[in-house]
């Protein structure tokens, strides 16, 4: 399968942070969801990505090119789009489109029609009368338009009210569905993420945490509540990510659901109580924090 992203070992190192070891591949085609509280590494991983800085240590590759020897090339079919983006508030939207379709001859003036309808935006329209939602309608509708091979997201609903970030990811959502582009998408928000990917990855720290499907998250993790005494052999199951023991009740997490385990825990004398699905969210302040609580 064709990668869209490959990083190998890569470290960037500052005064007060350190990215460090990062393992991460991205398949064509593929909408990747990178999820971690800010301050993780989000930001820095994919400035590596497109070729802003350099990494001190590991491969970076892109569209099959390494990173930096290839970025100018690489640039061509990479849009990024960030929520610290500006556009130039004082020119109408239609003057940024024409400005971008000068450097990118990619550029697709019927699919840029197309959007402006489905984002409900006024081309004429001087960027400083838009809402914060409308710009960052438009920021990606000038990235959409190039089509770009590779899509780089950081954190593109930040400070957007729930109705401009609900119409906001719809949007995005009937984009990707209408055309196949690889997606790295970066969020502190799990909700974001979880209705977009087709993959999670936990960053954490400055390290991936966890890494998979979105629906193996979803289908192996599991809250269950039992009644019993607590004992070693219990906290050594695999998968058991947080326990609260709150005698006689006994509250596990795990990641490793599957038709064996209910019945594994009541052979260690469990009686199992409720066993319910957990939330991306739930998973990922479980996977970052590593609750295994007495």
């Amino acid at each position: 399968m064709n990668s869209a992203v490959v990083l190998k070992g890569v470290s960037k190192q500052y005064d007060d942070f350190a990215l460090r070891g990062i393992d991460l591949h991205l398949p064509s085609g593929q909408v990747m969801g990178l999820v971690g509280v800010n301050g993780a590494g989000k930001s820095t991983l994919l400035r590596l990505l497109m070729g802003l800085i350099r990494p001190d240590g590991g491969e970076v590759e892109v569209l099959g090119q390494r990173l930096p020897q290839a970025q100018v090339a690489v640039k061509r079919d990479v849009g990024y789009a960030s929520d610290d983006m500006r556009l130039y508030r004082g020119q109408s939207l239609r003057w940024h489109m024409d400005f971008i379709a000068r450097i990118y001859p990619g550029w697709d003036e019927n699919y840029a029609q197309d959007l402006l309808k489905r984002f409900n935006l006024k081309s004429q329209q001087k960027l400083g009368g838009f809402s914060h939602g409308q710009r960052v309608k438009a920021l990606l509708l000038l990235v959409f338009t190039r089509h770009p091979r590779l899509l780089l997201l950081d954190e593109p609903t930040t400070g957007l009210d729930p109705i401009a970030r609900g119409e906001v990811l719809e949007a995005l959502a009937d984009v990707l569905r209408d055309e196949q582009r690889s997606v790295l998408f970066s969020s502190h928000n799990t909700a974001d993420i979880e209705q977009i990917a087709d993959s999670i990855t936990f960053i954490h720290g400055g390290g991936i945490v966890a890494s998979r499907d979105k629906e193996s998250f979803l289908d192996s993790w599991r809250r269950i509540l039992c009644q019993g005494q607590l004992s070693a052999e219990i906290r050594q199951l695999p998968g058991v990510a947080s326990i609260r023991n709150s005698a006689p009740l006994i509250e596990l997490k795990t990641s490793a659901f599957d038709a064996g385990t209910l019945p594994v825990l009541q052979s260690l004398g469990l009686t199992v109580k409720s066993v319910e699905p957990m939330s991306l969210e739930d998973i990922f302040v479980t996977t970052v924090r590593g609750d295994n609580t007495p």
